[in-house]
């Protein structure tokens, strides 16, 4: 089974890396400046569960991308989506499955337009990584986890075969038969964290020790989730209880990377994350007040950040 990865930057490069550490046939779908790094020092992993360098990764650059391959693994931020369809819609075949990872539901529209709902299947993933100054992959925390499924539910044989290759990744591949309650579970954690800590531009401790955090905090998660429940995937018990109590942990660090790409002056998905979800929210008539105020700040700063750069 031919795997194309698009991009080798901190999920690309780590799902994809594990990967082709465990045999997979793995092609990364690269700039020219990532060929260059990957092909002189490696795509190099530095992980809790072990650190490895996997030395000239096979690689293809857009303008020679040809052949098709029988799955994509899509890990791009949402700002960039229309430039990676454009770069892999060349390996995209009659039976190629592509597996997004980027968070909210709005990229399935957009890939589903583009080359048909049947090849695009659902998926997320859990890591917290980035590339450091060496361009190394550095896995910040142990968790690692992706999951994938058909967005109608139940299995099929391409799942159970892709199944087959991810399991051997050693990074908790899971195979979903609910895949789109675990999307809307996902969008709704991150949007809540999100809006949250970036509205007050603080972590979720800092936010609790001010008068009304814990009201602000979980009135975000009750929106999030009310906006989630009129789609038709209400959060279940144990996922919210789960949510509610990272919360409001008293001296939490939890922020969101979208809070830490603002922080750094970095491009943000607030259309993608928080956005679309005020749009979903307005078309069911469910009132979020605190997200369309958290969408009005990151657009403020969207607004800023453009003029500055």
């Amino acid at each position: 089974m031919r795997i194309l990865v698009v991009g080798a930057g901190a999920i690309g490069g780590y799902f994809g890396g594990r990967l082709l550490q465990s045999g997979a046939d793995i092609t990364f779908l690269v700039r020219p400046r990532r060929a260059g790094e990957l092909a002189s020092a490696g795509l190099v992993i530095r992980s809790p569960t072990g650190d490895v360098t996997l030395k000239d990764p096979p690689t293809v650059q857009a303008a020679t991308l040809k052949a098709h391959f029988d799955v994509v693994l899509l890990s791009c931020k949402a700002y960039d989506l229309d430039d990676a369809i454009a770069s892999f819609a060349p390996a995209v075949g009659p039976n190629t499955a592509i597996i997004p990872l980027l968070n909210g539901m709005k990229h399935l529209d957009v890939l589903d337009a583009r080359f048909g709902r049947a090849r695009v299947l659902g998926g997320l993933c859990a890591i917290a990584a980035t590339l450091n100054e060496k361009r190394e992959v550095v896995q910040l925390q142990p968790m690692q986890s992706l999951s994938f499924g058909e967005r109608d539910g139940g299995s099929s044989d391409r799942v159970r075969a892709i199944f087959e290759i991810f399991q051997r990744g050693n990074f908790n591949a899971a195979a979903s038969e609910h895949i789109m309650q675990e999307m809307w579970e996902k969008w709704v954690f991150l949007a809540s964290l999100a809006a949250s800590t970036t509205l007050m531009r603080a972590p979720v401790g800092v936010i609790l020790a001010a008068p009304g955090g814990k009201d602000f905090l979980l009135g975000m998660l009750d929106e999030c989730s009310a906006t989630a429940a009129a789609a038709g995937y209400a959060p279940t018990g144990p996922f919210f209880q789960r949510v509610s109590g990272m919360l409001t942990t008293e001296g939490s660090p939890m922020t969101a990377s979208m809070f830490r790409d603002l922080k750094q002056g970095m491009p943000v998905e607030a259309d993608h994350v928080i956005g679309d979800l005020v749009a979903r929210a307005d078309a069911a008539k469910v009132p979020v007040p605190k997200l369309r105020t958290a969408y009005t700040h990151l657009k403020t700063y969207e607004a800023q950040r453009t003029k500055s750069v």
